[in-house]
């Protein structure tokens, strides 16, 4: 455990924050890639010219290049076929230079993106979204996202063993990994999405809550308890107005209503902030590891 919570808490939240924890990691990665005769290289394929995906990109290639890794970036049409795209996912794979391969998503309606991401060998699948990834965590790398929620708590000093850990949202991207990681650090698992009858009450009997279902301020004071630990993992932007002039504003939120849930809980993610740089961070991570396999 790196950061400690308040010791003397009187209705006071902690904050879960992403950067700090990123920070600190950061530091032993940069070590690693300084003593590497090689340098970890990541590829990164875009298929069309989403706004959020080119900011996430963006990111990835800050960071990698904070820490010293090579980060190529292949942009490509909005209207490439299957067949096209799977050809240069093929010769990345083949690339020995080449350690880790990601295809930044959401792709393109006609894409189906499984079929896209399952043609990346599971030994460089640095996102960990592959089929052989996610159903074989303990062998494969995992999945970005959850092994980012992991490690956040680690370090505030939150095990997940033994405890009762809801999660709203079964995405295969997010909810459905990150419920299979849960469980094998020996949590007690509770997956909630639509068709679940009464959600307020699951999380209420919950030590963890982590919300990944897309929906900006669904998990409401009503939703939990004191001594809670909340995960927000939702990015949703929310259009607004200007106070100065009469132009539309964006603002980004969370899938917890943050301003509310923070008077109850012990501890909350804020967003931005929380699990977004825990994410970034956590690719990298998984990027190093595909780098040692290559090396012994």
């Amino acid at each position: 455990m790196i950061f400690k919570s308040n010791s003397n808490r009187v209705s006071t939240m902690n904050l879960l924050d992403g950067k700090k924890v990123r920070e600190v990691h950061k530091v032993q990665l940069i070590e690693y890639i300084k003593n590497s005769k090689d340098l970890p290289t990541l590829a990164i394929i875009q298929v069309g010219d989403d706004p959020s995906s080119s900011l996430y990109i963006e990111q990835k290639k800050k960071f990698g290049q904070s820490i010293g890794v090579r980060v190529l970036h292949t942009k490509l049409p909005g209207g490439v076929s299957f067949e096209d795209l799977q050809k240069i996912i093929q010769t990345l794979n083949a690339d020995k230079k080449i350690h880790g391969i990601i295809v930044q998503l959401p792709l393109p309606k006609d894409l189906d993106p499984q079929k896209v991401i399952d043609s990346i060998s599971p030994n460089k699948d640095v996102d960990g979204l592959t089929s052989s990834n996610i159903e074989k965590l303990e062998k494969g790398f995992v999945p970005a996202t959850a092994r980012g929620i992991l490690t956040l708590l680690r370090e505030y000093g939150l095990e997940v063993k033994g405890k009762k850990v809801t999660i709203i949202g079964r995405s295969k991207l997010v909810g459905a990994p990150t419920a299979r990681l849960m469980e094998r650090e020996g949590a007690r698992v509770t997956v909630c999405h639509r068709q679940t009858v009464d959600i307020p009450s699951e999380t209420r009997s919950a030590d963890i809550i982590i919300v990944a279902a897309g929906y900006p301020n669904l998990l409401t004071k009503d939703y939990v308890k004191e001594g809670q630990v909340v995960v927000d993992v939702g990015i949703n932007t929310l259009s607004g107005q200007s106070l100065n002039e009469e132009i539309p504003s964006k603002k980004v939120v969370g899938d917890v209503d943050f301003e509310a849930v923070s008077k109850i809980v012990e501890y909350l993610s804020p967003v931005p902030g929380g699990v977004g740089p825990m994410t970034v961070l956590s690719l990298f991570e998984n990027l190093i590891d595909a780098h040692k396999m290559c090396n012994n």
